[in-house]
């Protein structure tokens, strides 16, 4: 069944139709999700909002963008929201800082899991304008005109921040890493998270 198909079975309010699109689409949101603020209860919490989001304004949704773009959308905005609400009250309580993981010696190679963690803890540095956009250029892997939608900015913006974003997590990066992101050809920094 196709999304418009769907969609429109639930807003005649079968509950099978609205679960079969939070089926295809949750994927795609936890990783937004996940991406802009890190793992944990907050991220599920918000997660979960973008389908109840979505739900409570199904009649608001007119298809001029594809589903997957909109429900991205939601997932950013109520991201950002949370990150305000989180630097407001800036808990203590982090999973494992950066500073816990070792800068290893020039023979000492990470773990994958260890750079997959150091690498989200990094993106987590980022300001929320920067994360946004590595988020859903590299890792989610919007184009640039699609990022600029979602994010309502212009395209020159998108390449701007993704540059700049880039080049702060080599900078943080290159400790753990050497020259593995040292080099012109190195690999995105998505390839390890």
């Amino acid at each position: 069944m196709t999304d418009e198909a769907l969609i429109r079975e639930a807003r005649k309010g079968d509950d099978q139709a609205f679960k079969e699109i939070v089926r295809r689409y949750e994927p795609k949101v936890a990783a937004t999700v996940i991406g802009m603020m890190g793992g944990g209860p907050e991220a599920e919490d918000v997660g979960q909002e973008v389908f109840v989001r979505f739900y409570t304004r199904l009649d608001h949704f007119q298809g001029a963008s594809a589903l997957g773009t909109y429900l991205t959308r939601i997932a950013i905005n109520l991201s950002l929201n949370a990150l305000k609400k989180r630097k407001r009250r800036r808990s203590l309580f982090w999973e494992k800082s950066v500073e816990a993981y070792a800068v290893p010696s020039d023979n000492s190679v990470l773990p994958y899991d260890e750079k997959r963690a150091i690498v989200r803890q990094m993106l987590q540095r980022l300001s929320p304008e920067f994360r946004s956009v590595i988020v859903l250029r590299i890792m989610e892997g919007y184009s640039t005109r699609e990022t600029a939608e979602i994010l309502n900015i212009r395209e020159g913006t998108v390449l701007s921040r993704l540059a700049r974003g880039q080049r702060k997590m080599k900078t943080w990066l290159m400790p753990y890493y050497g020259d593995e992101y040292g080099c012109k050809r190195s690999r995105p920094v998505a390839s390890v998270v």
